[in-house]
């Protein structure tokens, strides 16, 4: 008898530190997404809803720093304000602006949710991201419908006719993810990527699927029926591996080109390639296999 009691008793103890321990694991994300809104509020102190007021109003939330003209603070119907960090919503209105890190944002609303960590920003929104100091890559500016930025980590979404300038290249797309540590955007839903003529190169338009840009290395990864159009060149194929700084663009799987001016053909081999150099406006075949460098334009939730 004494020794069931004695095993049900250490039983209840594992459990409770098994609870304590999940506890203290998920206690970190949860705190990394309260928000903190500055100045004397308005309103229900006890169950809400507070409203900010300010010139402007000052918030913070992880590394996310939020100015605003207005900002309304609300819990889950039934639960106090003070007790519900972690499920309250804050929106804010009237130019907002967005700061992480080399992130700047700009919109005329944001909706900011504790439970998910996500901040939606709309009305005409804009971002710039900029290099590292004595970095010369150029800056990523981004404009769409609306954006919304995570507070895990330093991603955002953004959707509805996207554009994405980084130097003389300019991506569309109906959405845009971009990873801000890894410098990676991809580009989904009819996405193209123009390079802007310059000198003697005429312009560059690339299309597909799905466009992966490293915007520091100016490197893309395109995939899924490709097609390069330069002037009376067309070239398609299964996928491309562009690299802007030396002109040169490999075209695999299926790659074809076809110049409508001078009714000229070419076809890589099933073992081969196409490369195309876009300073010169030259394409050639080649018979020896090109493997596309992937791994660098994977997501973070890709393996």
């Amino acid at each position: 008898m004494n020794l069931n009691k004695n095993l049900l008793l250490t039983a209840a103890v594992l459990s409770s530190a098994s609870l304590s321990v999940l506890a203290q694991t998920a206690a970190p994300a949860t705190e990394k997404r309260v928000i903190n809104i500055q100045g004397a509020p308005r309103g229900d102190l006890r169950n809400g809803p507070l409203t900010f007021t300010a010139n402007p109003v000052k918030a913070t939330v992880s590394s996310l720093q939020i100015t605003a003209q207005q900002a309304v603070l609300t819990a889950p119907k039934g639960t106090p304000i003070i007790e519900a960090k972690g499920k309250r919503l804050a929106d804010f209105s009237g130019n907002i602006q967005v700061t992480r890190g080399r992130l700047s944002a700009a919109g005329e609303q944001l909706a900011y949710s504790e439970a998910s960590g996500q901040g939606l920003l709309s009305g005409n929104p804009s971002a710039t991201f900029v290099p590292e100091k004595n970095d010369s890559s150029d800056p990523v500016s981004i404009k769409a419908s609306q954006m919304s930025l995570d507070v895990d980590n330093n991603v955002s979404t953004s959707t509805g006719g996207v554009q994405l300038i980084s130097g003389n290249q300019t991506g569309r797309a109906d959405k845009l993810i971009f990873d801000e540590d890894r410098e990676l955007a991809q580009l989904t839903g009819t996405p193209t990527l123009t390079r802007a003529a310059k000198s003697n190169q005429k312009e560059l338009v690339i299309s597909g699927q799905e466009v992966r840009a490293l915007t520091r290395s100016k490197t893309l990864y395109v995939k899924g029926g490709v097609k390069l159009v330069q002037g009376t060149q067309t070239t398609t194929g299964d996928a491309v591996y562009y690299d802007d700084k030396k002109n040169v663009a490999y075209v695999v799987g299926n790659a074809v080109s076809v110049d409508s001016k001078s009714k000229v053909t070419l076809r890589a081999p099933a073992s081969g390639y196409l490369e195309q150099r876009t300073d010169f406006g030259r394409v050639s075949v080649k018979n020896s296999r090109f493997t596309i460098p992937t791994d660098p334009f994977k997501l973070r939730t890709e393996k």
